[in-house]
């Protein structure tokens, strides 16, 4: 029997407040079925990561100590998450690495000895178990390190697009869009011709997009921002926003940007314009209140998007088709680039733990647990 004794990082809200973050020792269960267990090389650490991993807490101001953190969690989050009070629960989303055991099901043991990319929870770890028929095995000469973000970012951009489609819309704004995400979401609209206003918040930000083509780019900072996102959205006819921020009066300014452009050379309405415009909120880089001001007439709607729920609605032969495309451009369209790789040790240490929390464009962390 194949040994899986193993460490992984785990995270622990008790009632009281306390946020513990840790490295503990495991052991796996032999493989049954279409189980598969992979020895993880690579993982990155994503946005929704640190949601389960740190959250609110204030991770500034935490005790740091050998493969421990423990932080205090604001009491309404403490509220909020009653249902994970008590449970140390593994982190990690996504990940790859090579299969060293598998269970009975000719689907499992095909991939034995395999380099294969999967999306099972739990991959901050040295070993995980994720079912074979989630498993994508990796071409030929394709490491572990450009396979371990195949599914959370490629899959979210490109469901973007197939969000868009399925509620009969045809250009996009996206916001925080010089990230990992958005520039692979800026190469998508490249290649299939769809219309993008690309919101960021610095110039350097704006000079990575237009590095990689991108037309239509908008500096929040700048005292002209309003006018110049009016102009790409003229430009472009954007109805529908997906907002990585969260927090502040960003969504309502686009909101109302949309509505501007849909009322030139219109005739009056109380009611507003008639066209339709839809904003996603699906990041929280800023854990402020969403302020909206109701400027923007009443054909509109604000909601919230996750990934694994909006591929339930897009359907497995869309979902197919995406994750195909993901995998024919992993080294292209879909490749993620790296500020430092550790160890699950060291991301637990004061110094990574604050740089990879800070989540800064640009500066995004993978776990090498068997490094």
């Amino acid at each position: 029997m194949t040994d899986l004794n193993g460490q992984r990082i785990v995270s622990k809200l008790d009632s009281d407040g306390t946020l513990t973050v840790a490295l503990e020792d495991f052991t796996l269960p032999q493989p049954e079925g279409r189980q598969v267990v992979i020895r993880v090389e690579a993982t990155p650490i994503n946005p929704s990561d640190l949601g389960l991993l740190f959250g609110p807490a204030d991770v500034a101001n935490a005790e740091f100590s050998a493969s421990k953190i423990v932080a205090r969690m604001p009491e309404p989050a403490v509220r909020a998450m009653t249902a994970r009070h008590g449970a140390a629960m593994p982190v990690g989303n996504e990940g790859a690495g090579t299969v060293i055991a598998a269970g009975d099901d000719p689907q499992a043991q095909a991939l034995l000895g395999k380099r294969v990319t999967c999306f099972p929870g739990g991959m901050y770890a040295t070993l995980a178990v994720a079912d074979a028929g989630m498993c994508l095995e990796l071409a030929e000469g394709i490491t572990a390190e450009q396979g371990a973000s195949a599914f959370v970012n490629p899959l979210t951009a490109l469901s973007f697009t197939e969000t868009m489609r399925h509620l009969g819309h045809s250009a996009l704004v996206h916001t925080a869009a010089a990230s990992n995400l958005g520039q692979m979401l800026v190469k998508i609209c490249q290649a299939d011709g769809i219309p993008l206003v690309n919101v960021v918040r610095n110039q350097a930000q704006v000079a990575i997009l237009k590095g990689i083509g991108a037309e239509h780019v908008v500096d929040s900072s700048k005292d002209t921002f309003l006018e110049d996102l009016t102009a790409a959205v003229a430009a472009t006819k954007a109805t529908m926003a997906f907002d990585a921020i969260g927090g502040g009066k960003l969504v309502s300014q686009i909101m109302t940007v949309m509505e501007q452009v849909a009322n030139s050379g219109a005739a009056y309405s109380r009611y507003g314009s008639n066209s339709p415009k839809h904003a996603f909120i699906y990041g929280a880089l800023d854990l402020s209140p969403t302020v909206l001001t109701r400027n923007f007439g009443f054909s509109w709607d604000v909601s919230g998007w996750l990934l694994t729920p909006w591929m339930g609605k897009l359907g497995a032969e869309v979902v197919d088709k995406m994750r195909r495309r993901v995998m024919a451009e992993l080294t292209t369209t879909f490749a993620s680039n790296y500020k430092a790789r550790v160890t699950l040790e060291q991301a637990l240490s004061r110094e990574a733990a604050l740089e990879y929390n800070a989540r800064r464009t640009g500066e995004k962390y993978l776990i090498v647990p068997n490094g």
